[in-house]
């Protein structure tokens, strides 16, 4: 997709020495591109990016400590900054996911309809985008605080002042509200060039409302924010996904190069830097996870966790399963147990317009995520049944009991995981030799490139945060 737009680039410079047209045109490439086209890159570089293993550019899986690194433990120990890993991820989802987004509006804007149900069409299209925008800038607001935002994909502007992180998010919601409103489910949107609904309208409202609800609790603690993210929460909870059929998910292919990127890191590169972290691995242990076969290999029967932050054997660890790092595994951004855990929370805080009760909605999680990986609703039962995971018996607080539960069930979604611990503060992480909790991430700062070449409005960004580091908290995470 780069090399288009480079080549479209080029086209319209040369668009002034019209009679060397001849000369420069290339007619085995396309001249217009389509708008679907490109919405259908930007798609797919948006799972890209949240599913990647690669340690330049999504260490997510580690700071969740779903993962430990075997022999270079630099971002185990919270060392982000040697590999300017959030530069990389930072550029990644301006340029190659939002900046996509955005020329996919512009091309299909640029196309008159024909008829008012093409128009219809049209419109549905350009909410969808605008939807995945709204979940690019959710996941950039809630890693880096205050981004770019109003004026972040204009050309004209190479050094955007940062909005702030407060006024991003209400924006966000509105613009979700707006989205869901104005969907048509009488007409089509893009067919098969959504790769992960085939354009159907009703399944992006469920997505849409789903991410309303998840965006209403993040923001629900805030003071400033919790008018706004009520109203979301009770506007969106009755229609959210509901079964492992809804989940927004990209199913890859067995062939390059629409392969799982975690297949392209850890089995086609012949990694071995990786093991799944004994933060997560004990944890399964304890409660006798029927999922740990599906996430993990075992060593002589058992399942072994590395030392989060303090290096492993590979050969007498526990490694990252056959069924995860396989060609063709899907890779998922919001499923139907998380959404089930999201009402759980809700029902358990009271004063929220959420149907049923805190523990029905805890089994349904815990069992959408024991199917969906591969078990039964026979083994889901079992391992509910246990004093040490039913919810009217499990230890703690609404917060320990539901976020320890949505902790195991986020495997493999290193953001949502270790948003959720930030937000939760459950289950208890492990600590680093040397370390102290207060070292553990809560959010990831600027990158490099801004402080350098958008000095002046990094500055004030920082400044109004608090202070770019590591420990610094959003306005979200305010306990």
């Amino acid at each position: 997709m780069k090399k288009i737009f480079v080549y479209m680039s080029a086209l319209l410079m040369a668009s002034s020495c019209a009679k060397l047209d001849s000369l420069n045109s290339d007619p085995k490439k396309a001249l217009d591109v389509p708008g679907e086209m490109v919405f259908t890159s930007a798609e797919k570089n948006l799972f890209d990016l949240m599913t990647s293993n690669n340690v330049n550019l999504n260490v997510f899986r580690l700071l969740a400590q779903q993962q430990s690194q075997v022999t270079y433990l630099d971002e185990s120990r919270y060392d982000l900054a040697a590999r300017n890993v959030p530069q990389f991820f930072w550029h990644s989802m301006y340029r190659d996911v939002l900046k996509d987004l955005e020329q996919a509006k512009i091309l299909i804007e640029g196309v008159a309809p024909l008829s008012d149900d093409q128009a219809v069409v049209k419109q549905n299209k350009l909410l969808i985008i605008d939807i995945a925008q709204v979940y690019s800038y959710f996941v950039l607001v809630t890693a880096f605080g205050d981004i770019p935002y109003t004026t972040a994909l204009s050309t004209d502007n190479l050094s955007p002042a940062y909005d702030l992180q407060r006024t991003v998010y209400a924006d966000l919601l509105a613009r979700l509200k707006k989205d869901v409103d104005g969907l048509k489910t009488t007409h089509a949107s893009f067919g098969g060039q959504d790769l992960v609904y085939a354009g159907d309208v009703a399944q992006w409202i469920k997505f849409a409302n789903s991410l309303r609800l998840k965006m209403g609790l993040v923001a629900l603690d805030d003071e400033q924010t919790a008018a706004a993210a009520t109203a979301a929460i009770n506007e969106s909870a009755g229609n959210v996904i509901a079964s492992n059929a809804d989940n927004f998910r990209l199913k890859y292919l067995p062939a390059q190069p629409n392969t799982n990127p975690i297949w392209v890191d850890l089995v086609q590169s012949n990694r071995a830097d990786y093991v799944p972290a004994n933060t997560l691995v004990n944890l399964m242990n304890s409660v006798n996870d029927p999922r740990r076969q599906f996430y993990f290999t075992a060593v002589g029967g058992q399942y072994v966790g590395g030392t989060y932050g303090s290096g492993a054997d590979y050969e007498t660890t526990s490694h990252i399963s056959a069924k995860v790092t396989a060609a063709d595994f899907e890779a998922l951004l919001i499923d139907y147990s998380e959404v089930e855990f999201a009402l759980a929370e809700a029902a358990a805080r009271g004063g929220l317009t959420v149907t049923g009760t805190a523990a029905d909605h805890y089994n349904k999680g815990v069992t959408a995520s024991i199917i969906y990986w591969g078990g039964t609703a026979e083994a889901a039962n079992t391992y509910l049944a246990q004093t040490s995971v039913a919810y009217a018996t499990a230890t703690g607080t609404w917060q320990q009991k539901i976020g320890t539960q949505k902790y195991i069930a986020l495997y493999n979604r290193g953001y949502d995981a270790w948003t959720e611990w930030r937000r939760l503060d459950f289950p208890v992480f492990n600590v680093p030799t040397g370390m102290t909790y207060a070292n553990i991430p809560l959010r990831l700062t600027y990158p490099a490139s801004e402080q350098n070449l958008n000095k002046i409005n990094y500055e004030a960004a920082a400044k109004s945060i608090g202070t770019d580091t590591y420990a610094t908290k959003l306005f979200w995470n305010n306990k």
